[in-house]
């Protein structure tokens, strides 16, 4: 993608303002400049909403603030309505307890390439650490060699190569078919032009699970190529109680049904969204 070109990166939050702090710490400490934020909003309260205020007065970065009235778990609204609010030609989905490197735009830049998605990776977090993290607000980016070989010898993330090799594009990032392996958009990069053609985020999707899914399976079917962006855009996760996943069962069923019959449409998205604010 060329360097002129604005990407717009979406971060998702829902009533975590100390993660979200940290998260946008990291965003405004990218070496690529060209990128304007969009905060998709699920409902938060007043101490979120006057983080991104105090964040957008000092900030040399647009920063957007798209909110939603809190109706229960609606992330794919949620995203539809950022990406309603968007003015980049390049999606970048990024959660608000995702902690990004400084290069992390560049490095989706470099590997985005037309009708591709870009499905990034995470370095989880444990408990201890995250509560560590988030008491100093630490800025994980600046982090050592040493500090992350620490936390690993201590079991306190996943891995950590990540952090110390980064690989350029190659052959094997593309992804043959639909995987349903390494699908996440707290790490996602997608051309707005691909995802407004298949209507974004399906809102007819409730409660957790794979309305995430959904999107890349929908795009699989327009003919959207996918990257993975593995060892190149790595995030670091900080813990989080898992949220209750009593439709993940459903959800999922649809989706494998979905790519069975070659849907590419939302039945709910981009097109039903009546107002922005």
């Amino acid at each position: 993608m060329r360097s002129e070109m604005l990407v717009t990166l979406i971060v998702t939050t829902y009533n975590r303002p100390d993660a979200l702090e940290l998260v946008l710490g990291a965003c405004l400490a990218q070496t690529d400049r060209n990128f304007e934020i969009v905060i998709a909003d699920d409902g938060s309260g007043l101490p979120t909403r006057e983080l991104i205020e105090r964040t957008a007065l000092r900030s040399p970065i647009p920063i957007v603030h798209a909110w939603q009235p809190d109706e229960g778990f609606r992330a794919a609204a949620s995203r539809n309505r950022a990406i309603a609010a968007a003015r980049g030609d390049y999606l970048i989905f990024l959660d608000g307890d995702c902690v990004p490197q400084r290069n992390f735009i560049a490095r989706h830049r470099a590997l985005a390439q037309p009708r591709t998605i870009v499905t990034g990776s995470r370095i989880l977090l444990r408990e201890r650490l995250t509560a560590y993290v988030l008491e100093q607000q630490l800025a994980l980016a600046e982090q050592s060699a040493g500090f992350w070989l620490r936390q690993r010898a201590a079991g306190q993330v996943n891995k950590v190569l990540p952090l110390l090799v980064q690989l350029p594009d190659f052959a094997r990032r593309r992804v043959d078919g639909f995987v349903w392996r390494g699908i996440k958009t707290c790490n996602l990069g997608a051309w707005r032009s691909d995802v407004a053609t298949v209507n974004g985020f399906d809102e007819s999707f409730v409660g957790w699970g794979h309305e995430d899914a959904d999107l890349v399976a929908r795009l699989h079917n327009a003919g959207i190529g996918r990257k993975q962006g593995f060892m190149a855009t790595e995030v670091l996760h900080l813990w989080h109680p898992e949220a209750a996943r009593d439709r993940e069962g459903p959800n999922h069923a649809r989706v494998l049904a979905r790519l069975a019959d070659g849907t590419t449409r939302a039945e709910k998205g981009l097109e039903d969204l009546a107002v922005v604010t």
